[in-house]
């Protein structure tokens, strides 16, 4: 098994402020000059029934298409409904047709929706694992970040390449950073990173640059929320999440894509406003909204993802089917597993 000391030897081949070219953007795949622009907003009278309804029996997701609600679930597949009034719609393709009645809050909110007489829950199915995960750890008192910290990656054969880790933030002006386990926002609810800062391998670093040429094109930047982890993050993740959601977090005793510098979680944010975009669902969230294929939302919110899974396929990242903000570098596999702390890799730059 490689030592804590040889493994660190390893990540101190780092890139020492140095900007990485964007200048391959010519190799894009396809350009998007004549890609359509997205879809316009969903009405606000359908945006406030849009979501996850739940009860003991059944599930039900709302979503928006063409300016037209639909219905996933109990029964119903991807369903147009007909309004009936601004609360009342019809499954209007099936045969007797099925009525879903709408039940709002004071604030025009759905918080329920009655569909052939059973009710089901308007439900944040994300937040409610987030709960429970940090509810656990605020319990442990510092033992989950003790237990990681003592424990040991796994034996693996001599790496392909060695480590050239760049940090990210020299690649190009116009993406931005919101390191999430640099701060208490994040689904552990602590900070995780000694500090904000977000490193890919050198070949991964570059392509990213080429996605944000050709994003810009199209009036889009990347924001980063994650790149290389420490192995030890991956160990307190695992550990901290129930085992229901652990396709959501990578297995320790194999090390993920992060740990070897080749995985980056990422957003789109507007170039002329911004503002990040809205999503399909919130970064980290642990529920079906994080899927790359979620059929909900709005038609507008998945053209966005789409358009971030294009261009981050078409230079050699390939998204995780459970998370659309995540994507692996082709060559992730050439590079061994880092136990470098952000402290360890600024002292070393």
């Amino acid at each position: 098994m490689l030592g804590r000391a040889k493994t660190f030897f390893i990540l101190l081949v780092l890139s020492a402020g140095v900007g990485v070219a964007t200048s391959g953007a010519d190799t894009l795949l396809k350009s998007t000059a004549d890609v359509p622009g997205p879809p316009r907003d969903a009405p606000s009278e359908l945006m406030r029934l849009i979501g996850e309804y739940r009860s003991a029996e059944a599930q039900l997701t709302i979503y928006e298409a063409g300016r037209q609600l639909f219905a996933d679930g109990t029964g119903l597949h991807q369903a147009p409904l007909r309004p009936l009034t601004a609360t009342r719609f019809s499954a209007a393709d099936r045969r007797p047709p099925i009525r879903l009645d709408f039940e709002l809050d004071r604030d025009g909110q759905a918080t329920a929706v009655v569909v052939g007489g059973s009710r089901m829950q308007f439900r944040d199915i994300g937040r409610e694992v987030v709960e429970k995960i940090r509810a656990g750890v605020k319990a442990d008192s510092g033992q989950l970040r003790a237990a990681a910290l003592a424990a040991k990656p796994p034996l693996e054969p001599a790496p392909k390449r060695p480590f050239d880790l760049v940090d990210l933030a020299g690649v190009d002006a116009n993406i931005k950073f919101d390191i999430r386990y640099a701060t208490s926002n994040n689904f552990i609810g602590f900070p995780l990173y000694e500090r904000p800062a977000a490193y890919l391998q050198r070949p991964a670093a570059e392509a990213l640059g080429r996605v944000e040429h050709a994003l810009a094109l199209r009036g889009y930047g990347l924001l980063i929320h994650d790149a290389y982890r420490p192995w030890f993050v991956t160990k307190m993740f695992w550990d901290a999440t129930p085992e229901s959601s652990h396709v959501f977090v990578a297995d320790p005793s194999q090390g993920s894509r992060h740990n070897r510098g080749c995985a980056v979680d990422l957003t789109l944010y507007d170039l002329k406003s911004g503002r990040t975009v809205e999503m399909t669902g919130r970064y980290d969230e642990m529920s079906p909204r994080s899927y790359a294929d979620y059929v909900g939302g709005t038609s507008r919110q998945r053209w966005l993802r789409d358009l971030l899974r294009s261009e981050m396929e078409a230079q050699g990242f390939a998204v995780y089917a459970q998370e659309w903000w995540h994507f692996d570098y082709k060559d992730w596999n050439d590079y061994a597993i880092g136990t470098a702390t952000f402290t360890e890799l600024r002292a070393a730059s």
